[in-house]
């Protein structure tokens, strides 16, 4: 299971939406507790696809360095990617599957019409000729709950479901992402 906590999941929420139409891209660090992937921080990667980023994200091997070194500097380790899929469904494609490291998580994102829609995570196999789908637990916060500060988790299993942050939502919480 991955359980994102919530000022890394904000953060990854601002950035899909923020990127949209195009893909959006990122590392998530945090520590492993068992079989528990708790990610504490979020990293923004540039997407360096040469061609039309709409519809896919390259991440730079420099990138993915630097985003190590920076982990280690502070006691976490990078446990998994994300990226968002605009305007279609949380799913792992084949070009993700070819460009999969199988000792990482990927995260999903599904982003409709600039919105969060829903997200899944993925484990690929370590021939990359599959992925299986990974438990992932993450905030769920309503305009209510944002107020009150009372929160939720939304955990997903093998189906995406219906939670999001509203732009103004995000916009708000993007201020304390660190």
């Amino acid at each position: 299971m991955i359980r994102i906590e919530r000022h890394a999941w904000t953060y990854m929420l601002a950035r899909a939406e923020a990127t949209y139409p195009d893909e959006c891209c990122g590392a998530m660090l945090g520590r492993r507790h068992s079989d528990v992937k708790s990610i504490t921080r979020a990293l923004e990667l540039e997407n360096s696809f040469s061609g039309p980023r709409r519809t896919r994200y390259e991440i730079r091997p420099e990138d993915l360095l630097e985003a190590q070194r920076l982990a280690r500097r502070d006691g976490l380790d990078v446990l998994g990617i994300y990226h968002s899929h605009p305007d279609c469904d949380a799913y792992f494609s084949e070009t993700d599957l070819k460009n999969s490291c199988p000792w990482y998580s990927f995260v999903v994102l599904s982003i409709r019409a600039g919105r969060f829609d829903h997200a899944r995570s993925f484990l690929p196999h370590p021939d990359q000729t599959r992925a299986e789908p990974e438990d992932l637990a993450y905030p769920e916060q309503s305009a209510e709950q944002s107020v009150t500060g009372e929160t939720g988790t939304t955990i997903v299993e093998t189906h995406p479901p219906a939670a999001g942050l509203s732009n103004e939502e995000i916009l708000r919480n993007r201020r304390s992402v660190t």
